[in-house]
């Protein structure tokens, strides 16, 4: 009977244990897997008293996976904060549902038997799954992530520096100041070395320098220029000068014809005997000749 009563008791206790290891823990290592079958996932934190309330109920429904066809996991955000960034995770705990890659957050009760009742009588295809980009696969998503493993680096680096070499605080966020500016001026630079690789500027001009004898010939022009312009102005006081002297000339050309011509009516007169001898003199005194 002893030995018997023994095997029996391995047998219960190997279930029990068989079981237990129905919950499956997920990082940022082994998170790729969750994208295909069915899964239900919990995000909690070690420091969080309602996580602390559901690991128990937890723990007991991964006990119904296998029953239920379903993987049940938990991520630890403290041990992989990129996948804290990865789903968005803004509360403690969040639960997911996902089936071939479709995320679904759950927000129903948080018992065993709720749990149950959502996935086998498919209440999770009463909820909206989440977006293309809101997907944690998405490239948005894993850009976060990335963003999100970095400030834990930061966090860590900070706690180092504060509790194992004795930094204020105040130091240890001066000392990031500095070195967030310093990386930003490495990379401007190195973004302006390669902005003038690909597209290089172009080459500056530079005026030629005049030689001695250019200097002359430059020299001569400039006397040759202000010659010429000085023998137009003394061209153009000619012309003026000679277009005068024409109009005079016609003008006086014009009364010596009047003259000669009033002359010969006076003479036509006297040979009439129409004037007197002194009306005859007067005419010929009166005949003056402009000097040309």
């Amino acid at each position: 009977m002893k030995p018997a009563f023994l095997f029996l008791t391995v047998l219960v206790i190997v279930g029990s244990n068989a079981k237990e290891s129905g919950l499956v823990k997920i990082d940022d290592g082994n998170w790729d897997q969750v994208q295909t079958g069915e899964w239900m996932i919990e995000f909690y934190a070690p420091w969080c008293p309602a996580c602390r309330n559901l690991q128990p109920v937890w723990e007991e429904f991964a006990t119904w996976g296998q029953d239920l066809g379903i993987q049940v996991a938990q991520v630890d955000i403290t041990h992989s904060p990129g996948l804290s960034g990865r789903f968005m995770i803004t509360a403690l705990p969040t639960i997911y549902h996902v089936k071939d890659g479709s995320y679904r957050q759950y927000r129903g009760p948080r018992s065993k038997d709720d749990f149950l009742s959502f996935v086998e009588e498919h209440k999770w295809k009463e909820l909206d799954p989440l977006s293309t980009w809101q997907s944690p696969s998405s490239i948005p998503m894993s850009l976060i992530s990335q963003f999100y493993r970095i400030s834990m680096v930061l966090r860590n680096v900070m706690n180092v520096m504060t509790d194992d070499y004795g930094i204020p605080i105040w130091g240890g966020y001066l000392i990031f100041g500095g070195v967030t500016i310093l990386i930003g001026l490495i990379l401007g630079l190195m973004l302006v070395c390669v902005i003038d690789f690909i597209y290089p500027p172009p080459p500056m001009y530079k005026p030629p320098v005049a030689s001695a004898k250019d200097s002359g010939k430059d020299q001569g022009k400039e006397n040759n220029g202000n010659k010429s312009a000085d023998d137009e102005d003394l061209e153009d006081d000619i012309i003026n000068e000679d277009k005068d002297t024409a109009d005079e000339s016609q003008l006086s050309d014009v009364e010596d014809a009047e003259q000669e011509q009033q002359q010969a009516q006076e003479e036509a007169r006297e040979e009439k005997g129409e004037l007197s001898a002194g009306d005859s003199d007067r005419t010929r005194r009166r005949k003056v000749r402009r000097a040309d």
